[in-house]
């Protein structure tokens, strides 16, 4: 063929038609990043009814099937965004936000009841006495030495090494929700979706007794601190919260409940007993948590600071700090005798399942749907280390918390002869004239030493708590693990699994 007779195409640009898209799809980039940017900048109310009212006055639908209050929170954020984009400025969003500017812009307070400040005084009170006794007693702590902390600690790890599956029990004919230990080590507490509570001895696993209260299916339970496991009918035992929005009080006799607290919108998560025993705790997914009054069954407070569901619930050891995590990824560290947000604990990408404070005070552990736990130094107001936990989502974790350690534990021990360098006068003297010298390592504190994470993984997770390694995997081959607790004696390990049986995990000291 002659090079003349070749076709000509004047029409063919070489890459023009690639580049043109290509510049298309980093604008519509560029414009969904803008668009971000301006959702983040618009502030909307979180109470959900003030949501819907707004959406109302647009012409927008107030609830859209399966839509939870973030979404709705989301979806106005949306609508407002566009309104403003066609308005071309800020004018339309600053001239309907004016009515809450109190509410979007800065802090804003809703007014307390009187029992919620006589509570908060009472708070501020325990949560002072308690900190002025731990911190006693980590003064004791900083003074030993090294090598005998390392000592302590190794006996302890290898003891946890030697812990595997001691038998199993069938829960429920449901899946088990929650398992917690009785604060003597004797019961253990299981809770399923039947909404069915059942008790049970250590380590025979025979049931001892079932509660029966609840509609629906259990998010939460929790043993009172100071559990006497009277059976006497009007002493407060345990706490339970139901997927009607119910939380319910229980004594060990009673068949029914000592008291049932309403107020939550939707299904409560976990519960959690105030260190002093004076308050419970629920997360709720209406957005919120709640505190009672044990003692009179009332609603003392309803915290909002959610846009999606709230699930876990924790108190610090001290008792002047709570910690709520929810599906929006978001934890919050609130300080009870303020009402003030502490801290945000920002960093997980998904749902936060479970959290619980470190018996040392400053750290707080949360364990999320993305598998992995973040340890939270209080102090710096950061992330001190994140362990990849498990390959599924982390649906519970616990610190070692001992119940009967060095007297400075307690409240009623004499804090007043206690001097700086944290050696008691009287006490030496007594061990002087018996002739016993102790030895320092008996003062170190072993709660808070090690950590149990539980995963949908179907396994539990021994975890130091000094480097955050891995002590001993426990699988349990039930299908995903719910719920998982350590026995204030350190004997036992408890999971509560979604096949709906749990399993008993001791050492070779537990039986």
């Amino acid at each position: 063929m002659d090079l003349d007779d070749l076709q000509i195409d004047n029409a063919y640009n070489l890459g023009g038609s690639d580049d043109e898209r290509e510049r298309n799809e980093n604008a519509a980039i560029l414009e969904d990043l803008e668009r971000k940017k301006r959702l983040r900048k618009i502030a909307v109310p979180t109470d959900d009814k003030k949501v819907r009212e707004r959406l109302r006055a647009y012409g927008e639908p107030i609830t859209l099937f399966g839509e939870g209050p973030g979404d709705r929170r989301d979806r106005l954020k949306y609508v407002q965004e566009q309104i403003q984009h066609a308005k071309g400025g800020d004018a339309m969003l600053e001239a309907d936000s004016s009515s809450d500017e109190s509410e979007d812009e800065g802090e804003f307070y809703t007014e307390g009841s009187d029992d919620l400040l006589r509570a908060r005084k009472k708070l501020a009170r325990y949560s002072l006495s308690r900190a002025k006794a731990r911190i006693a007693k980590q003064r004791i702590e900083v003074g030993l030495p090294l090598v005998k902390i390392v000592n302590a600690r190794k006996a302890l790890y290898t003891e946890m090494k030697t812990f595997n599956n001691l038998g199993s029990q069938f829960g429920d004919d449901r899946p088990l929700s929650t398992i917690r230990f009785s604060p003597n080590s004797k019961l253990a507490l299981t809770t399923s979706w039947t909404g069915t509570t059942k008790v049970w001895d250590l380590p025979n696993l025979n049931i001892v007794s079932t509660k029966r209260g609840h509609s629906e299916r259990i998010g939460g339970a929790a043993w009172h601190p100071s559990a006497t496991l009277s059976q006497s009918e009007s002493v407060v035992n345990f706490a339970t919260g139901g997927g009607e929005g119910d939380v319910k009080l229980w004594s060990m006799s009673g068949e029914k409940p000592l008291a049932s607290m309403s107020g939550h919108s939707g299904r409560v998560g976990r519960v959690a007993f105030h260190p002093s025993g004076s308050f419970v705790g629920s997360a709720g997914f209406d957005g919120t948590w709640r505190l009672w009054d044990v003692g009179t069954s009332k609603e003392l407070l309803t915290q909002e600071g959610h846009s999606k569901e709230v699930y876990a619930l924790a108190f610090q050891d001290d008792g002047a700090l709570a910690a709520s995590g929810g599906f929006d990824a978001i934890g919050r560290v609130w300080d009870l005798r303020t009402g003030r947000t502490a801290m945000v604990l920002d960093g997980h990408v998904k749902e936060i399942l479970a959290m619980d404070f470190a018996p040392n005070g400053y750290q707080v552990a949360t364990g999320s749907g993305d598998n992995t736990v973040r340890i939270w130094d209080l102090r710096a107001l950061r992330t001190q280390y994140t362990i990849p936990a498990h390959s599924s989502s982390v649906s519970d974790l616990k610190f070692f918390r001992a119940t009967a350690e060095n007297p400075l534990s307690s409240l009623d021990s004499p804090l007043g002869n206690q001097p700086i360098n944290g050696h008691n006068e009287a006490a030496d003297a007594d061990v002087e004239m018996n002739g016993d010298k102790p030895d320092p390592a008996d003062d170190l504190a072993k709660s808070g030493l090690f950590l149990v994470t539980a995963g949908f993984d179907c396994n539990v997770r021994i975890w130091s708590a000094d480097e955050w390694t891995m002590i001993k995997n426990l699988p349990t081959d039930a299908g995903k693990v719910m719920s998982a607790d350590i026995s204030g004696d350190g004997k036992f390990i408890g999971s509560a699994s979604y096949s709906r049986s749990f399993h008993l995990f001791g050492g070779d000291n537990s039986l």
